[in-house]
């Protein structure tokens, strides 16, 4: 039985706690601005946006690399996560706000006079939490379980997770639902009565981003190694031939649809606080077309994989939005199409089939000594 970490993999384990648990942080909040080796404030945010994003490409991994569902509605479920933490912020600001009301600014601009039902407990840290996994959890039960019992699957299930998307946008947007409409939810002061915009603030979430990330990629790869897994990888493969050795596909389809959904609703929570808003705008087809293609460039059918393609990527992004902000789109397109026709395996699948060819370069067959040579090796 193979063990759950090779010693290469917990000694790469330990090298990433220590970097993000003390390197980073001594790094941002303990050593001056003009030192060499100090990370501001805004790298930091970067750090933790983009690892708020991993996370959500990891769930998208899990559900497109080892079940073979591909969904472009993933970013509601980021969305969702972060409108259910972005509630908990609003009430969190108190009477700190422009119109120094109980009630948010938007409400009292809009003119309302208390809160519609389901702003009740938001201001209750450990509701936040439940609604944070609860919403996108229950919204893809309730789906997945309409669109697996009907066999919907392929392009055709992609379409209807992104009409489920576009849809859900547009409610957001309209001011009557009770969600900020077009502005979404901004202006946050405070979490868990620390001020949202100190540097020890922004450090520690930026930490409890990175240590999530973690646990989240430990739990799927565990996951992925039960025999759930297997039968996942199955389905993905040969879902007839899984129908008749006598399992249903339905329910491990349902299962891992879901905890992918919850894990992007996690991501989501984590990813408010840290870039101070969230709007309808997240929902919009676009941003869950580009956690697709986080894992194609990563690397489809690994954990690792997304993970990098969403560093890489969004680093990129980063960089180019602020050299060359006309040309991101044109790169972003070129770069999935690059990868589809060259590297259909990634990133990770490039650098695997690197290290096997260097490997067996390197390491030619060795035989006993005085073994005399064969045909092939006496004829060089």
């Amino acid at each position: 039985m193979r063990p759950f970490l090779a010693p290469s993999e917990k000694l790469m384990l330990g090298l990433v706690l220590a970097l993000v648990v003390l390197v980073i942080p001594v790094c941002n909040l303990m050593l001056a601005a003009g030192h060499p080796l100090h990370l501001s404030d805004y790298f930091v945010t970067l750090l933790g946006k983009i690892t708020c994003y991993a996370i959500a490409a990891l769930a998208m991994g899990l559900v497109w690399g080892y079940a073979g569902i591909l969904s472009l509605g993933h970013g509601l479920f980021f969305a969702l996560g972060g409108y259910a933490m972005g509630m908990y912020l609003m009430r969190s600001i108190g009477r700190d706000g422009h119109y120094k009301s109980e009630l948010p600014d938007f409400m009292v601009f809009l003119d309302w006079k208390s809160l519609p039902w389901h702003w009740q407990f938001t201001d209750q840290f450990w509701w936040a939490l439940l609604l944070v996994v609860a919403v996108p959890g229950v919204l893809a039960f309730a789906f997945g379980y309409l669109a697996f019992r009907s066999r919907i699957k392929g392009v055709y299930f992609s379409i209807i997770t992104q009409a489920l998307t576009y849809a859900a946008m547009l409610l957001f947007f309209r001011n009557e639902t009770g969600f900020g409409g077009n502005n979404g939810f901004t202006d946050f002061k405070r979490i868990l009565g620390f001020p949202i915009a100190s540097a020890s603030t922004r450090a520690a979430l930026f930490v409890l981003s990175a240590l999530v990330l973690v646990g989240c990629f430990l739990f799927c790869r565990w996951l992925v190694r039960s025999k759930f897994g297997r039968v996942l990888m199955a389905i993905r493969d040969a879902e007839s031939r899984v129908m008749f050795c006598g399992y249903d596909p339905l329910w491990y389809k349902l299962g891992v649809w879901t905890l992918s959904a919850m894990m992007c609703g996690v991501a989501g929570a984590l990813y408010v606080p840290q870039v101070g808003i969230i709007n309808p705008g997240e929902m919009s087809a676009a941003n869950s077309i580009e956690i697709a293609i986080w894992v194609a460039v990563g690397g489809r059918g690994t954990l690792i994989g997304p993970i990098a393609g969403a560093f890489l990527v969004n680093g990129a992004k980063s960089w180019f939005t602020v050299a060359w902000p006309e040309f991101w789109l044109y790169c972003l397109g070129l770069l999935f199409v690059l990868t589809t026709l060259l590297l259909p395996q990634g990133v990770v699948g490039l650098v695997t089939t690197l290290r096997a060819r260097l490997a067996g370069a390197s390491s030619p067959r060795e035989r006993p000594a005085g073994a005399a040579a064969g045909p092939s090796e006496s004829s060089t």
